[in-house]
């Protein structure tokens, strides 16, 4: 929104909407049917939350929900008026930043996978799996919320073009933690797989579990989808604003809406309190998980967060 535009506060005869950076009318009904999915999605998660006390999984999933809800309520302002910047600042702020809060769940997970399954299966002690890449999420939250708040806020393009190089390099940062993640996931499964003839009968029955094994789809298909998401988000950013990726709305409902919806419904439908319980009962299980001794069906376990 620069140039000759800059005075642009409406749609008018001069302010025409192909001016816009998006060049179009965000659409009414794809943005009210993604806020739709969001906000049920977070009511769930919340519920899913208090009743098993998974704080911190419920924490991360409700403020990605909540992110989702503010950014399309910002495409549903603009669908109005293009050009309005409070709807612009909206959408640009709390899309680019809401995956990185579901990403930071499928992070919490592997950390409970290793104890479950055996720390000496592991390349790292379980623990540092949250604070490597919770940190490093939150790096890359940092920085696409900066270049966000830049680039919604920027009088000029040459401010507008910071935050958009920010939001880039937070994105970035994102796929290669979501591939250094995937990398230390898969040499986990492949060494558990190496030793399954060694795994407690407790384990071994998890991995035949269609609860775990639907956990363990919904965990993969919401990686996958948030990955993409991010891959599709480096592309639009890279061609600066007003390219014609970012003026593609059919692009960005499949490749950003779409994608997170699958992401956050895998991640609702097969929650972890009852696909994987062994996540909420492991800190009064033990370091061992279910490959030690204790029993984790014991009920007085049963309200252990996450």
């Amino acid at each position: 929104m620069s140039g000759p535009y800059d005075d642009c506060v409406d749609v008018t005869d001069f302010c025409v909407v192909e001016a816009t950076t998006y060049g179009y009318r965000p659409s009414l009904g794809a943005s009210s049917f993604f806020i739709a999915i969001f906000a049920a999605c977070m009511g769930i998660q919340f519920f899913q939350g208090i009743r098993w006390r998974t704080w911190f999984y419920m924490a991360a999933m409700t403020l990605g929900c909540l992110g989702e809800v503010v950014g399309y309520a910002g495409r549903v302002i603009m669908h109005g008026n293009p050009w309005d910047d409070i709807g612009f600042q909206m959408q640009i702020c709390c899309l680019i930043i809401a995956p990185s809060f579901f990403a930071a769940a499928i992070y919490l997970t592997l950390k409970h996978l290793v104890l479950t399954f055996g720390p000496e299966h592991s390349r790292l002690p379980p623990k540092w799996y949250t604070w490597i890449f919770i940190g490093c999420d939150l790096f890359s939250l940092i920085l696409q919320g900066a270049g966000g708040g830049v680039a919604a806020s920027a009088s000029d393009q040459s401010t507008q073009d910071v935050g958009s190089h920010l939001m880039l390099a937070g994105i970035v940062w994102q796929v290669f933690t979501l591939i250094v993640f995937a990398a230390l996931a898969g040499d986990f499964v492949l060494r558990v797989s190496r030793a399954r003839s060694n795994l407690t009968l407790a384990a071994s029955d998890l991995l035949k579990d269609m609860k775990f094994r639907l956990f363990s789809f919904g965990l993969v298909t919401a990686y996958l989808t948030i990955t993409i998401r991010c891959i599709y988000r480096i592309a639009e950013l890279a061609g600066g604003w007003g390219n014609k990726i970012m003026q593609n709305e059919a692009e960005f409902i499949v490749l950003e809406g779409v994608v997170i919806v699958i992401a956050v419904i895998c991640q609702t439908a097969f929650h972890p309190a009852y696909c994987f319980p062994q996540m909420r009962l492991l800190n009064r299980v033990g370091p061992k998980g279910i490959m030690g001794d204790k029993d984790v069906s014991d009920p007085e376990m049963t309200h252990t967060s996450v």
